[in-house]
């Protein structure tokens, strides 16, 4: 029987790697609270990804979550954002008692469609909320330029796109912040994470301090914070994960190349598009299906792969503005091109370890 190849594998450090990183903590025993280990890997990433803030969180929900509130945004006002994501981006705008409003997506690269902006935009507009989909980066001149006329501020959900740049610029420069994930699945993990980059330094203050509970000093708690601080054991795993990380990009760009040699200018078959000044990080293969032209739809390719025990995503499917749990609460608005990527969109296995053979057994199936 032939191995199960998942979706996406975690990059490790080698085992011993890992137990020398960790083995001061023995003697330390400083295990949280901005240790020795959080200090260097804040040092480390901001330099690696070309910032000039970084602040570390548990996880990139939270890095989203409190960075929007450190934004001090009103109450029930207006974020313009794209129903095209993972849960987080739309949840952590509704949890700070903000109102999700969904704008379409662009076709070619299913980021959200600035030119779709203005339209949106209300006396109760507070911000734009893009996210950068499968590693491709956001229109974000065009962006910028609506949120500067109408005095918006700007926070880009960069989870996709750890290490990239645009114009030789780290994408974690755009907007009055960038959030990154550093999960498990992602490119680069600390197994879990997230981080927050800024330029601002009042707005750094205040989401430091939103991290730990609001704290300012022993004496002084300045706004009811959340727990969000990285521990080191993960900043451990951040540390030795960094000084692979462009080797497993590498690696997976080999994967995404076979991959394009493979499956380009099959009628019916739609791929991510390679963007012009990107360096990318070869993050998700998402492959868009036409059934009239292709003759199956995705469904039943995903079941095809299933059954070979290759995992694939219907990612991003359903759209968040299709939750159940926003069903009557939230306004869907009209979101076409979305809702068509949605049902015929399946990303592919995808991870530095991946074999040129497997890869060609997953083609095999698709095309078979």
């Amino acid at each position: 029987m032939e191995k199960k190849i998942l979706v996406t594998r975690s990059s490790m450090p080698p085992f011993e790697e890992y137990a020398d990183e960790i083995k001061d903590l023995w003697e330390s025993r400083w295990l949280t609270n901005f240790g020795k280990k959080h200090r260097q890997l804040t040092e480390e990433l901001t330099a690696y990804l070309g910032v000039k803030n970084l602040q570390l969180t548990v996880n990139g929900h939270m890095a989203l979550e409190l960075a929007l509130t450190a934004m001090g945004l009103e109450k029930g006002s207006e974020v313009i954002t794209t129903p095209f994501t993972f849960a987080s981006t739309t949840h952590a705008i509704v949890r700070n008692g903000l109102v999700p409003v969904f704008c379409d997506i662009r076709p070619d690269d299913c980021t959200l469609d600035a030119s779709k902006l203005e339209s949106l935009i209300t006396d109760r507009t507070s911000a734009i909320l893009p996210v950068h989909v499968y590693g491709n980066i956001c229109d974000t001149d065009a962006i910028e330029k609506v949120a500067k006329k109408h005095g918006l501020r700007v926070i880009y959900d960069a989870a996709h796109t750890f290490g990239e740049t645009y114009r030789n610029e780290g994408v974690g420069n755009f907007g009055d912040a960038s959030i990154f994930s550093f999960h498990a699945t992602k490119v680069y993990n600390t197994i879990e994470g997230g981080a927050v980059c800024y330029k601002d330094g009042a707005f750094g203050r205040r989401l430091y301090e939103l991290v730990d509970f609001g704290i300012a000093d022993e004496e002084t708690v300045t706004g009811v914070g959340s727990n969000a601080k990285f521990n080191e054991f993960t900043a451990a795993m951040g540390l030795c994960n960094l000084r692979h990380v462009d080797d497993e990009i590498a690696k997976r760009k080999r994967v995404v190349e076979r991959y394009r040699e493979r499956l380009s200018g099959i009628k019916g078959l739609h791929l991510n598009p390679v963007q012009k000044d990107v360096k990318s990080n070869y993050a998700y293969f998402p492959v868009f299906f036409d059934p009239a032209e292709f003759g199956k739809n995705r469904d039943t390719v995903m079941d095809e792969l299933a059954g070979a025990g290759i995992g694939a995503r219907k990612y991003f499917y359903p759209l968040t503005s299709d939750f159940d749990c926003y069903k009557g609460v939230l306004p869907h608005g009209r979101t076409p091109v979305a809702d068509e990527k949605a049902s015929t969109v399946l990303t592919l296995p995808l991870y530095a370890d991946l074999t040129l053979s497997d890869t060609d057994r997953i083609c095999d199936i698709i095309t078979g």
